[in-house]
């Protein structure tokens, strides 16, 4: 890209050579993203465009929510566990044992398993990762949960709000961190990427935070979840490619068909 976050018109390629994965670099080399390297000869490169801050318990008490009250946790990240058992721990909270989680994907909720002795009959998770299948198995017992969605500040999922109220689930949104804009001036302006892929509105927005006049002139945008796609088709951005989706779990699923339309396999 140039100096003011623009590719170049004359650089858009037939060809996809290097991808901007906007979250951490993945802890294991077995990660399903590096095989997408082997599999289509690209470069891919981690760089989080946000970073999370966690809100002290001083200032979570200002919300005047009362964690034991809550029969059912709603978790839709890693991170969203890891706050929620950090302010318990400050603030010297102890979970019932038959506390329910609900969590968006089996990979968040398995992830529970650091914190608590795992059983299928406490965590529950959607069939495919999507709102809508998390749904599904929240509406088996709204009837009888007083649920908390644990969740950003600045980030919460409006679909997942609008559908506790529209289905009259008793909730409280529970801001435990705040996702605040990586300084990624340098990362946008040095290296020309074929395809940048997004995981969150505050995604979206450390870009122009970043990058004020960004133009996307041929780059290649990916987005995850409905608020992303609605972030990035805000800004007058084209978006072209989804996840989830039916036949694209997840966002490696969905470059795999990405790249399999414009590179040929190796």
């Amino acid at each position: 890209m140039s100096t003011n976050g623009v590719k170049k018109a004359t650089d858009k390629a037939v060809t996809i050579q290097r991808i901007l994965i906007t979250q951490p670099r993945p802890e294991s080399e077995k990660s399903p993203y590096f095989e997408l390297q082997r599999k289509y000869g690209v470069q891919l490169d981690f760089h989080p465009f946000i970073r999370l801050e966690g809100i002290p318990a001083r200032d979570f008490r200002k919300q005047k929510i009362e964690i034991q009250q809550f029969t059912g946790i709603i978790f839709t990240s890693r991170n969203a566990i890891d706050h929620f058992f950090r302010m318990c721990e400050e603030m010297k909270v102890s979970v019932s044992q038959d506390t329910k989680y609900f969590c968006i994907t089996e990979a968040v909720a398995l992830y529970l398993q650091k914190f608590i002795l795992y059983r299928k009959r406490k965590v529950f998770y959607g069939a495919d990762g999507t709102n809508k299948s998390m749904f599904e198995v929240i509406n088996k017992h709204k009837a009888n949960e007083k649920f908390m969605y644990v969740c950003s500040e600045n980030q919460q999922d409006n679909d997942i709000v609008n559908w506790l109220k529209t289905n009259n689930c008793e909730f409280t949104l529970a801001f435990m961190y705040r996702s605040v804009s990586s300084d990624v001036k340098d990362i946008l302006t040095q290296t020309d990427y074929d395809v940048i892929c997004f995981f969150t509105p505050s995604g979206v927005k450390s870009l122009f935070d970043n990058i004020p006049k960004f133009k996307q002139n041929g780059t290649v945008l990916g987005a995850f979840g409905t608020n992303t796609f609605r972030a990035i088709e805000e800004k007058g951005l084209k978006l072209d490619i989804k996840a989830p989706q039916p036949q694209t779990p997840s966002m490696v699923a969905a470059l795999d068909q990405f790249l399999a339309t414009v590179i040929k396999k190796k």
